[in-house]
């Protein structure tokens, strides 16, 4: 195999070859990996920010805890672990928008967002959306009125950030249970809005 020709094999199928190399090695079990995998899958992830989410808007008062102290409003949830050791949210608005970004490496919320997505750890998202989040926004299918102020959020190891989106009009309605699908991870890094149903 040539330099470069591993660009060309899905990375899925990489993924799966190494796996396979290191159970024939003794190096992993697979049982444990499928027990991280579904860990990260079901009891780590966005659908714990979606249910945070989602508890923020149809309850006032938990609201008001999250925005003064994300860390204990998100514990009293029993969302706790990796990187979630202080959490602090901030909200959208009409004329608010913020959006994280990790400028120094990939620190992320892990406990509610999940594992991050590869173009958070990416240098060029890391690099230019401090300085031009208004185009990467754009660039990623999120365009914002020329009056709404945009605020940039760096996580670092002390201070992970995470985004109460603005709620989609027309779901005044709805419950809680409801609201968490419509509530998505990108939403809650702020490179995208929660579309109604």
């Amino acid at each position: 195999m040539t330099t470069g020709s591993t660009e060309r094999i899905p990375p899925a199928l990489r993924t799966e070859a190494l796996e396979q190399l290191l159970t024939e090695r003794g190096l992993i079990d697979p049982d444990t990996m499928d027990r991280i995998i579904t860990t990260y899958e079901t009891n780590v992830g966005p659908l714990n920010g979606a249910k945070v989410v989602a508890r923020a808007w149809t309850d006032p008062e938990y609201r008001r805890w999250l925005l003064d102290d994300g860390t204990a409003a998100i514990r009293e949830l029993g969302y706790v672990g990796r990187q979630a050791e202080h959490i602090v949210v901030v909200e959208n608005t009409a004329t608010t928008h913020n959006v994280v970004v990790c400028t120094l490496c990939s620190c992320y919320p892990w406990s509610v967002l999940g594992l991050p997505p590869s173009w958070y750890k990416d240098p060029a998202y890391r690099a230019r959306m401090v300085r031009e989040p208004r185009r990467v926004l754009s660039e990623m299918g999120l365009d914002l009125a020329d009056d709404v102020r945009i605020t940039v959020h760096d996580s670092s190891s002390e201070v992970r950030w995470l985004v109460l989106p603005e709620r989609p009009a027309g779901t005044e309605g709805l419950t809680a249970e409801q609201l968490v699908p419509l509530v998505t991870r990108d939403a809650m890094v702020g490179v995208a809005k929660v579309k109604a149903p």
